[in-house]
């Protein structure tokens, strides 16, 4: 995986990109930090940041089935750094299906845009059987697409992804830090509720990814309790790591037909 140096991040909403369907976007800033260096940004965060009220005490558990085409453009595009590009997911949270999204992440650079639509666990099933047409007639415009992408490009699951997620957030400009540990990569099929599927670890033993997302501005106080390194910023792509991981699996293309 290449990396990308990022220059430093407006410090207003203002200059963030627009499109003609008024989408909003976020800043996003990612970091490989020890577990040393987080145990010394809690203690700093402790007192401007409160941990996501939504959260366990330990953070909650993510699951993501990654789509790509039948060129690898998702994979492609983010190896190659490319600066405008889009991937989409199917998420669930602590292995449970009261809450099944599908995503759409878009990113400009170093912004983000999120978009999502809400599945159900039959819908899924569909989607994993090779059934796209239930989607053309949704009422979410995500899935409509979503179904043009399979159909046109050939979008089929390409990884699975895990890890546990630590989340802290601030009111003033929207300022949300999370920390991914044990970040896996899963083999052996596509069904996000195993609880028993076969997965293997993508990070250097005792680093994890520091992700940083702000939309009005990042406030001058949280910019000096960056890792001591953050004049570099590496865009750590769990996506591309977990596809590499699990390269063996696929052959040279990795497209599951």
């Amino acid at each position: 995986m290449k990396s990308e140096t990022i220059f430093p991040a407006p410090v207003h909403a203002k200059t963030q990109p627009r499109t003609c369907t008024g989408e909003r976007y976020r800043h996003e800033l990612k970091y490989r930090i020890s577990y040393g260096e987080k145990a010394v940004l809690e203690l700093r965060l402790a007192p401007l940041l409160q941990r996501d009220a939504h959260a366990g005490p330990g953070g909650y558990l993510i699951r993501s089935l990654y789509f790509d085409d039948c060129w690898n453009s998702a994979y492609a595009e983010k190896d190659a750094g490319i600066l405008a590009r889009k991937k989409y997911r199917i998420r669930i949270y602590n292995g449970s299906d009261a809450v099944i999204r599908l995503e759409r992440k878009k990113k400009v650079g170093s912004w983000i845009c999120k978009e999502e639509a809400a599945l159900t666990r039959a819908e899924l099933e569909k989607l994993l059987s090779g059934d796209y047409g239930f989607l053309l007639a949704s009422p979410q415009p995500l899935c409509r697409e979503f179904y043009f992408e399979c159909v046109s490009n050939l979008l089929r699951p390409r990884v699975v992804v895990d890890y546990e997620r630590e989340p802290w957030v601030q009111k003033e400009g929207t300022v949300r830090i999370t920390f991914d540990r044990d970040v896996r990569a899963a083999v052996g099929g596509w069904d996000l509720f195993d609880q028993h599927l076969p997965t293997l670890p993508v990070l250097d033993p005792g680093t994890l990814v520091m992700e940083v997302k702000f939309t009005e501005f990042l406030p001058q106080t949280l910019r000096e309790l960056l890792p001591p390194k953050a004049q570099e910023w590496t865009a750590v792509s769990k996506y591309v790591l977990c596809c590499d991981k699990t390269a063996y699996c696929h052959g040279s293309s990795g497209w599951q037909g």
